[in-house]
């Protein structure tokens, strides 16, 4: 049976990850992107899914562990009656290869280990043929997979397992090297796994030393950046939200989804979260990513894409898993990509413009692409979308929807670069004082005097807290208070707050799904511009305190349970809190610094940070 959650580490090098549990077990692992089919898969199925345990073989030992200093390499210290051990793990930087390192060493004693590798391709559905290739060396391949594992210890087949079984000393080594590789070709070199630890450490301590402080949050920041890098794709740039499918927003729950892809909304949050924390080199990698992806014709434009761009994410269902703590169904790819999703135009053009603010360098063409997808946007905004949560069900007119696509054009018109069409800059102002009449004479409930979910509608929705970190209307506004005091009394349930509710749901929960953390996190920052600090530091330290051992948060929170809940660690999540936490650091909205005027860009834009 898989490990709790929040029980779980990520290894990573920005191609792909792992998660290792705290009894030692590598139950997730996709090679060689984020998105390949997995040859460990016992996270979402059984040990004969695949897995690679390394622990004492005592079942009485005990452990702690922690990430070394500002890095994903991950030391656990395992205790038992005759000894002390560590055990590093970690994902190599060594140009393209991919794999990951596990180094034995002894501290106290002597301490009997015991190593079980499982490896099945393809979702845990292929069994591979393994070879031993020589005393140290053995591969396995199946399909276009090839898995070379290269240790001193004998690996001896027991069954459809590969076992092996040591003694470590105090001053004793025993590292194990595993790299993927195509099938058709030679093994991967071989790496020496000393050098790849310090090279490792090296890469982790210089990216995450140029962190900016944030104030007494400095370390919950610096490690939920070094998670967000961790789930970036090193060779285009993009960021996945999860490295993970179908950990349940329930358990036993059906809604299960595929998150390693990138999202084009999150553009601008990780925008702001990056270019805060004084990583512009990143911030423009990630830029760039984005403009790719939507390139071509803005009817075309889609929420997710693949780690370089892909288009076809076509959502299937492996039948051979059973699903974590049995939630089934377990999915690959996410059909989500073919909805429509009205609120994206604005959080390109807001990204597009906070990129500017801080120095990341205008393209010559993009004057002529925004134009384009502006164009579009303006014979669509009417229509309804699927929203922000992405809901399978009918189109409606979500109010956050209609409030980003008043963001781009209103974004549009303020731009006063030198050589820009002053007369679209007038168009644009038009079409957003359109929309804005139209949210404020159909989005907003008459007696409560709040925002509502969608047009007509006396629901509630979490999205609607991301308006006040826009300038649609100004903080201290009465629509605007009455708001944030209507999701503080509907939608906060033991201190959280909840995506939506319905009224059939269980436990004020809706049904299938946990609190979702990004909202509260947007909470801390409405209070933050309302002036209510002492209630965002309240709400943040609450907050932080759902992380696991290792500072990682995953998608949602299952108050009941008091557990983690949706794939892991979840980007969104992290980004959330690495915003919130520059906005009590600096006393004003660090998200709603994206939505900043581009007359404030002006002063910097053509300063390279």
């Amino acid at each position: 049976m898989a490990s709790r959650i929040e029980d779980y580490a990520m290894l990573g090098n920005c191609r792909s990850a792992a998660l290792v549990a705290k009894d030692g077990s590598i139950d997730w692992l996709c090679l060689p992107r984020f998105d390949s089919a997995s040859c460990f898969a016992a996270l979402v199925g059984s040990e004969d899914n695949g897995r690679w345990r390394i622990a004492p073989a005592d079942p009485d030992a005990v452990s702690r562990r922690a990430y070394i200093d500002g890095s994903l390499v991950l030391e656990t210290e395992w205790r038992t009656a005759t000894g002390r051990a560590r055990v590093i793990d970690f994902m190599p930087f060594a140009d393209e290869q991919v794999g990951v390192t596990r180094i034995v060493e002894g501290l106290e004693g002597r301490v009997d280990f015991e190593a079980v590798l499982t490896i099945r391709f393809d979702y845990g559905n292929a069994v591979p043929w393994v070879t031993r290739v020589d005393e140290t060396t053995m591969t396995a391949v199946a399909g276009p997979d090839l898995l070379v594992v290269r240790s001193p210890v004998a690996v001896e087949g027991e069954g459809l397992h590969s076992i092996a079984r040591f003694k470590v000393g105090k001053g004793d080594s025993v590292p194990f090297v595993m790299t993927w590789g195509p099938s058709h070709l030679p093994p991967p070199d071989v790496l020496d796994p000393y050098d790849a630890l310090a090279a490792s450490l090296a890469f982790w301590e210089g990216w995450s030393n140029r962190c900016n402080g944030a104030g007494e949050w400095s370390d919950i920041v610096r490690r939920s950046l070094v998670v967000l890098k961790g789930l970036s794709y090193l060779p285009t740039g993009g960021i996945v939200a999860a490295p993970t499918t179908s950990l349940p927003e329930q358990f036993g729950g059906e809604r299960n989804w595929d998150y390693r892809f990138c999202w084009a909304r999150d553009a601008t949050f990780v925008l702001s979260a990056l270019v805060n924390a004084g990583y512009h080199d990143e911030a423009s990698a990630w830029r760039d990513w984005v403009r790719r992806a939507v390139a071509g014709s803005p009817e075309q434009l889609q929420v997710l894409y693949g780690l370089a761009g892909e288009r076809r994410l076509e959502e299937f269902e492996v039948p051979w898993l059973r699903g974590y703590e049995g939630a089934q169904p377990v999915r690959i790819g996410n059909a989500a990509s073919t909805q429509f999703q009205l609120d994206i135009y604005g959080e390109l053009v807001g990204a597009f413009a906070h990129a500017i603010r801080h120095g990341v360098v205008w393209q010559p063409t993009a004057d002529s692409v925004q134009t384009v997808f502006l164009e579009h946007l303006a014979s669509i905004w009417r229509k309804p979308d699927n929203g922000i949560w992405e809901i399978r069900g009918e189109p409606r007119h979500f109010v956050h929807s209609k409030v980003m696509a008043w963001l781009a054009f209103q974004r549009a018109s303020e731009q006063q670069r030198e050589g820009h069409d002053a007369e679209l800059n007038q168009r644009w102002r038009t079409v957003a004082e359109e929309i804005k009449a139209d949210i404020l004479a159909k989005g907003v409930d008459p007696e409560r005097g709040c925002f509502t979910q969608s047009y007509g509608s006396k629901e509630l929705d979490a999205s609607l807290l991301l308006i006040t970190l826009t300038d649609f209307l100004p903080p201290d506004d009465p629509r605007v208070t009455a708001t944030v005091r209507a999701i503080e009394e509907d939608l906060l349930v033991e201190g959280f707050v909840l995506r939506y509710h319905t009224s059939t749901g269980v436990d004020g929960l809706p049904p299938g799904e946990g609190q979702f953390l990004p909202c509260s996190f947007w909470l801390v920052e409405n209070y933050v511009l309302l002036g209510r600090l002492d209630d965002a530091r309240e709400l943040f330290v609450s907050l932080i305190g759902l992380t696991n051992d290792l500072g990682l948060l995953s998608e949602e929170y299952d108050p009941r349970s008091k557990r983690l809940l949706g794939n892991f660690p979840q980007a969104f999540s992290h980004v959330a809190l690495i915003n919130a936490a520059f906005s009590l650091a600096k006393g004003y909205s660090a998200t709603a610094d994206v939505h900043a005027t581009p007359d404030e860009a002006l002063d910097t834009q053509g300063a390279r940070a």
